[in-house]
């Protein structure tokens, strides 16, 4: 079947990377991409607001709440037609309803040039922390596909990011996002939309 492929963009924060991909959908970047879900981990969260200004539909599925986060997760995926899951700086772990359904159709963000400084424990500000204390000289981030192991998936993009003498966390986080990750992060769905072309 032909037609938009129907994009779930996941999140728990601000919604930055979100806020990338509702930009290069309305310029057209996503070829036949077509954002229309938001998932929030709990409520409340800037990237809810986001979506809601740019008239996607939102829910939100709380893990400290729900009965069955991933039956919920994987019924509201189902619901809304997905064809694509989109990981940006979502920070719960998916589980196997989900994993099973989306294999090879799930994306995920990490802030870091894997395989360094991923893993369990590994996001938000302890990445760029992590990446300080290591005295690297080079960092960047890296789109790949999810599976079972936590930042396992096959790796789809990546792309470098100098750090500066004088980098804190929060100055290079902000200098990652800006240069890797708002740019990989499109470009990445913009190849799976035209790789699956709307088959659900």
């Amino acid at each position: 079947m032909s037609g938009p492929v129907r994009i779930a963009v996941l999140v728990s924060g601000g919604g930055t990377n979100l806020q990338a991909l509702i930009d290069a959908e309305r310029a057209g970047a996503l070829g036949c991409g077509q954002i229309a879900l938001v998932i929030a981990s709990r409520p409340g969260v800037y990237a809810l607001e986001r979506a809601r200004r740019a008239g996607i539909e939102t829910a939100v599925v709380d893990r400290r709440t729900a009965a069955d986060p991933d039956g919920e997760m994987a019924a509201l995926l189902s619901a809304h037609r997905i064809d694509l899951v989109v990981l940006a700086g979502f920070l719960s772990i998916l589980g196997e309803k989900v994993l099973e359904r989306y294999t090879d159709r799930i994306l995920n963000i990490h802030p870091a040039l894997i395989p360094a400084f991923c893993g369990r424990g590994m996001y938000g500000l302890r990445v760029h922390e992590a990446v300080l204390r290591a005295g690297v000289k080079v960092t960047g981030a890296t789109v790949h596909l999810v599976n079972e192991v936590v930042d396992g998936g096959r790796i789809l993009l990546q792309k470098a990011v100098e750090v500066k003498e004088g980098d804190t966390p929060e100055s290079l986080q902000r200098r990652v996002m800006e240069e890797a990750e708002w740019v990989l992060l499109p470009q990445a769905v913009r190849m799976m939309c035209d790789k699956w072309g709307g088959k659900s």
